[in-house]
């Protein structure tokens, strides 16, 4: 990998989400040479991704250049690829362009789709953590309307027309609402002579109840929400097979559909290379400590979703959410000050600023710590959070004027298959 040569310390940052653009922005004064690697060339926002894939935003109104997003940063070098190997006991990382030395390393690689080892359901599923896996639901999930249009047989158009999401969550959560209100607002204009009530929208959660790590509150508000849109709600019920025309269930009950979303978990985005006692290996998650140091080592740190920090209060770890993710990035950028000045870091403090999903127009709940509420408020509140936390003045711009767009005229613009989708099967 080629880079000017330098006597400074080089910093390299794998991951150019929430935790490392967090860390990468507080450090603009700090006297080293800093590199963030990333496989895209763009930071995603992405828990508004749901709405690139139900057609009410396109991509670029969540995504943002990394190298604009780090402009104003001196001595700062980003690189386009992906790393396959890290050799501590060298300082070294081999990714696709080359190989690169380093004095300390921050891994902030987050997550990717956890299929529980089904391979026959990762085959055939659609994920969504990234923008492209979003385009290929919304081209996908047009192309089978398109199709629905044109089939006279009754059996191949319900299958057509019947999503199935699985994981009760805040992304399957708001995604059903997103496509309920498909249903209710835009398909019927768009499709005048398909029935519309032959489009059915199931989702399945393992638990007994929706929306499991926020507060009872919010799951039978949730569900209520969800239901008042037509969605079917399926708990304590796992899909356990998936051949990319037929949903196989938990009881051996089977359903066609050729539309199945998997929003069912999360898994590290591990990197190969470091002991195995370093890592989690159920949650594909490093060990770090209260200074999000990899256990094992003194200049490897691992920040956001790929860190496992065990505390009192959290002794599964923090949740995988953007919060906790922003909070270590900005946190280990003071403790690395710190450390390269000699001083004592200080251990990480995680402060819950609560929890919050949407499910459609005039309909979000929100969990405030102690205070827990529902309706238009909340998402009013929901709306106002996500608007400031895009980065980005022209993202925010743009994202309000669709926002406004779609709630005045009951409508998403965004219908367009620009790059048609090919199933794998």
């Amino acid at each position: 990998m080629n880079l000017p040569r330098t006597d400074k310390k080089r910093l390299v940052i794998i991951g150019g989400g929430f935790a490392g653009i967090s860390l990468a922005k507080k450090l603009k004064d700090l006297d080293v040479q800093l590199v963030l690697i990333d496989k895209h060339n763009y930071h995603t926002f992405q828990p508004l991704l749901y709405q690139v894939s139900t057609s009410g935003l396109e991509p670029d109104s969540i995504a943002y250049p990394i190298r604009k997003v780090l402009k104003r940063l001196h001595n700062f070098h980003f690189r386009l690829a992906s790393v396959e190997h890290i050799d501590a006991e060298n300082r070294n990382i081999t990714t696709n362009i080359g190989n690169l030395t380093y004095d300390y390393l921050v891994i902030a690689t987050g997550t990717e789709t956890n299929f529980f080892g089904n391979e026959e359901v990762a085959k055939n599923a659609m994920p969504m953590k990234n923008v492209p896996q979003a385009l290929n639901i919304r081209s996908y999930m047009l192309q089978n309307f398109e199709k629905a249009d044109d089939s006279e047989d009754y059996d191949e158009r319900k299958s057509l027309l019947n999503f199935c999401v699985v994981g009760g969550g805040p992304t399957g959560v708001e995604l059903s609402g997103a496509l309920a209100e498909l249903k209710q607002n835009v398909f019927p204009k768009d499709y005048r002579h398909l029935n519309i009530d032959e489009m059915e929208i199931h989702l399945f959660e393992g638990a007994d109840r929706l929306l499991p790590p926020m507060s009872e509150h919010a799951s039978e508000k949730a569900t209520a929400f969800l239901e008042e849109l037509g969605v079917q709600i399926h708990l304590n019920t796992l899909v356990s097979n998936y051949d990319g025309d037929t949903v196989t269930l938990s009881d051996d009950s089977t359903m066609r559909s050729k539309n199945l979303v998997w929003a069912a978990g999360v898994t590290g985005a591990k990197i190969e290379g470091l002991k195995a006692e370093s890592l989690v290996e159920k949650l594909n998650r490093f060990k770090v400590d209260r200074f999000n140091r990899i256990e094992g080592y003194d200049t490897i740190f691992a920040i956001g979703d790929i860190a496992y920090m065990e505390t009192e209060e959290y002794k599964a770890g923090h949740p995988q959410v953007a919060q906790p993710a922003i909070q270590q990035g900005e946190h280990l950028a003071d403790n690395l000050v710190h450390l390269i000045k000699g001083e004592p870091m200080k251990p990480f403090s995680y402060n819950d600023k609560g929890t919050m999903a949407t499910v459609g127009r005039n309909r979000a709940v929100v969990d405030l710590k102690k205070l827990k509420f529902s309706g238009f408020f909340a998402w009013f509140v929901w709306m106002f959070v996500h608007l400031m936390a895009l980065v980005g003045f022209r993202n925010r711009v743009v994202v309000f004027f669709n926002w406004a767009y779609n709630y005045i005229n009951y409508d998403k613009a965004a219908r367009l298959i620009v790059r048609p989708y090919k199933t794998r099967a």
